[in-house]
Parts: structure tokens; C-alpha cells; sequence
């Protein structure tokens, strides 16, 4: 179940029309799910897979899966699509076919997904999966499959991904996952600690599926599906110099620590990289110690300029994010972000409301402090929607200050800017 939504109109309608957001928004839309990839490349092969991306939910919809004569069907759902899967998971079960829903909501909230599945998987399911399907063979299929972090194997070597199965056609980037978790404990994110503990591939791994995915594009734009790639800076940069053999550009998530490490900057610039999204999160530094209790983000505030100008002055755009309706939040935090972004001079600005995702610390400490807006409100966990009570504005005030925000961040003239002062950084490098 891929695709964008925002709940909140006013937001979504004016959104449609802001080129920074539209550009950002269709990438993320098209990417193609690298976890049920992998699971594919765990099937036996005495099973036909078919891999299909939804956005919208068509009327013939489940007809159509029916015909096809289906015996299983997995879904993999964000939070936020998380009632129309369960709807379309009712209505298929109804037809008489298996459904396995996993992945992170189901993880963090199993006994609602288990009410709309035969199956469920909670955590990794790579080391699951196949019994799961020799089980459904065996017609003693389980209710649940968990793996304990403490069992789990494969990830750092393993089948690779079935990128044969996609029409390549349809994709402007592909993914390529090479780490998994991240050693932060930031508040707010349950991706990092919810499903694996920080692990990473192998180098002949990571080769292994590069190699796969470059006989399917030849010059391909590369995602990297990794919450902080380069937390082991030696192993990064083996990863580069793997990555600097083949014609490929690409783009990852990490930290700002890449900028305090003179020889793995080179490596990146070398390597093809054309873009890092860095979690800047605020330039509050009270804020930042709320977001991450063991304060390592708000011991790197005072070195953030440094650190963007000299991984940008190396030719790589940083995208920049921050987060909005944090407790130490007033109004003035708009005003205070948008001189932020201006000042950094990103070349790229990705800003987001504080959103408390089912499994995450967030979530039950405002659970508990009762600030959620509704009991149920995955339909608006889309990162643009407000689903709690802030502490310092009303939710009106927050909705407004960051929808006025959105319009001067995605202006046309600012993102010009941007992309014009990133042009004369990045030109410096081939001056010298």
C-alpha cells in the first residue's frame, strides 16, 4: 500500500502546488517496497509471485486479486494506510483467500492487525517467513510469527532481493537497504528500535544486490531504505569504496557526524552520492534534548553550519529536517525554523509535524498524559497532521503556523534560493 495522504484540505490543496513538497512527495510515493521484495527472494521457488504497488483503492479491485487465483497475499501498509488495508484485507479474506499483513504498524499494534489477518508477522520476517508458508502448505497455519531480536539472523548475508519483479519502468529510484536500525533513541521515531536492533550487511551482500538491481537498470538512482547509514564510519566507508565501482547516483538518511570525517566526505563525493537527509529535527537546542534524552543531537547544535557547508561545499545536497509541535514549542518556532533553513543555506528542507506513531516512546508518554485528539487516528500519522494536544499553542495555532510555514519553505523562491546558493557551494570543490 504505497502512496502520500494528508488528511488536514486546506493543507493537502495548497501542498499540491508547492514544487519543494510536490518533488519530495512523488519520490517517496514511487518507491517499491524492498521488504516484500526480500520476502519474495525467501519463498520457495515452487511458488508464482506476483508484486504490486496500490495507491488508490479501485472499485474492481478485488475482483481483480481474486481472478488471478491467489492462494496468499501479504500486504505491507504504513500507519497511515493502515484502515483502507484493513478494509481491503476484510474484503479479500471474504473471498475465501489468505491474507499475512506485517511490518511496522503491525508490529507495534499486533492484536488490531491479527482481527484483519489469518496471519501476522511482529518484527523481521525474513526468519519467518518460510515457515509461515510450509505451514499454510501443511494447513496448520499459526495466528502469529515472531522472531526474538536475540534469535534473528540473515540480514547481513542473505537471498537477494527479487528486483526482477518489478516493472522498472514505473520507478524513478530504487531501494537498497545495506543497514538496519539506528543506536539513537529518539522519541519520536519507532523505525530505528521496533522491528531489529542496528545491524548492517556484508560488503559481498551489499554487492551482491547492487549487481542485481544494475542488471534490471543500467544507470540506476538508488534510495538507500537505512535510518542512519553511516553510524560505523570504518565500515562506511567500505561501503563507499563499493559503491564508487559502479555508475550509479544515490541518496541516504544519516546523522551530522559524516561532516567530522574528512576521508569518508571524499568517499561520498566519489561514490555518486547526490543528496543525505539529515535529521536536524531543531534549532532549539531545549527542543533537542526532549526529542533525544541521551542528548547526543543537542551536543552537535553548535557545529550544525559548519557541518552543512562542508558536506554540501563536497558537491552532496543536504536535505535538512526539522519537526514541528514539539513541547518546547510556541508560536514562535515557525518563524524561528524558517530563519534556520534560511541561515543553513540547505539545499533541500523537509519539515514535518511532531507525530506520535503507534510503538514509539511519543506515543505512550502523550497516551499517558491523555494529549492524543482520538483513540484510533492512523488515518492521520502522515507526518502533515496534527493528531495530539500541544503544550505551548492550540491545535488551531499549530495547524496554521505550520501550514503559513509550509508556503514560505516550498515557495518558488526559496527553493530557487536554495538550489542556486547549493549550486555555488558545490561548484567550489571543481574551482580549487
Amino acid at each position: 500500500m504505497s502512496g502520500v495522504r494528508i488528511k488536514n484540505r486546506a493543507l493537502l490543496e495548497s501542498g499540491m502546488t508547492l514544487p519543494g513538497f510536490v518533488e519530495r512527495s512523488n519520490v517517496i510515493a514511487s518507491l517499491p517496497n524492498l521488504g516484500l521484495l526480500t520476502l519474495a527472494a525467501y519463498t520457495p521457488k515452487h511458488w508464482d509471485i506476483t508484486y504490486i504497488d496500490i495507491d488508490q483503492i479501485e472499485t474492481d479491485l478485488v475482483d481483480s486479486i481474486i481472478n488471478e487465483g491467489y492462494d496468499l497475499v501479504g500486504i505491507s501498509f504504513l500507519t497511515a494506510r493502515a484502515y483502507e488495508t484493513y478494509e481491503l484485507a476484510d474484503a479479500i479474506r471474504a473471498e475465501g483467500l489468505v491474507v499475512v499483513l506485517g511490518g511496522l504498524h503491525t508490529s507495534a499494534l499486533p492484536e488490531e492487525a491479527s482481527q484483519h489477518a489469518n496471519a501476522i508477522v511482529i518484527g523481521e520476517a525474513e526468519p519467518v517467513w518460510p515457515q509461515l508458508l510450509e505451514d499454510y502448505e501443511k494447513n496448520c497455519l499459526q495466528k502469529s510469527y515472531h522472531k526474538a531480536k536475540a534469535e534473528i539472523t540473515g540480514f547481513t548475508d542473505g537471498p537477494v532481493p527479487r528486483y526482477d519483479l518489478l516493472d522498472i519502468s514505473r520507478y524513478n529510484r530504487i531501494t537498497l537497504q545495506t543497514t538496519r536500525g539506528c543506536p539513537l533513541h529518539c522519541e519520536f521515531c519507532g523505525a530505528s528500535h521496533l522491528i531489529s536492533p542496528t545491524r548492517r550487511k556484508s560488503i559481498p551482500q551489499v554487492r551482491r544486490e547492487l549487481e542485481a538491481i544494475l542488471e534490471q537498470w543500467n544507470k540506476p538512482f538508488i534510495e538507500l531504505a537505512d535510518d542512519n547509514t553511516f553510524i560505523h564510519k570504518k565500515w562506511g566507508k567500505e561501503l563507499l569504496q563499493l559503491f564508487s565501482e559502479y555508475p550509479i547516483r544515490w541518496f541516504t538518511e544519516t546523522d551530522i557526524s559524516v561532516a567530522n570525517d574528512p576521508e569518508l566526505l571524499d568517499l561520498l563525493a566519489a561514490s555518486g552520492c547526490a543528496q543525505v537527509l539529515i535529521g536536524l529535527e531543531s534549532p532549539n537546542q531545549r527542543t533537542l534534548s526532549e526529542m533525544d534524552p541521551a542528548g547526543w543531537k543537542a551536543r552537535q547544535h553548535n557545529q550544525v553550519a559548519e557541518s552543512v557547508k562542508r558536506i554540501q561545499e563536497m558537491g552532496i545536497s543536504v536535505n535538512g529536517c526539522f519537526i514541528l509541535g514539539s513541547d518546547t514549542d510556541d508560536a514562535s518556532c515557525f518563524d524561528t525554523t524558517l530563519e534556520a533553513i534560511d541561515s543553513l543555506e540547505l539545499s533541500e528542507a523537509q519539515i514535518t509535524l511532531l507525530t506520535p506513531f503507534p510503538g514509539t516512546a511519543l506515543f505512550d508518554r502523550l497516551k499517558l498524559e491523555n494529549r492524543l485528539l482520538k483513540g484510533s487516528f492512523w488515518d492521520q500519522c502522515t507526518l502533515f497532521d496534527v493528531c495530539f494536544e500541544p503544550k505551548k499553542m492550540s491545535v488551531d495555532e499549530l495547524e496554521t503556523g505550520f501550514h503559513d510555514l509550509m508556503r514560505k519553505v516550498y515557495s518558488e523562491e526559496r527553493v530557487a534560493r536554495r538550489k542556486h546558493l547549493f549550486r555555488q557551494q558545490a561548484r567550489k570543490r571543481f574551482t580549487q
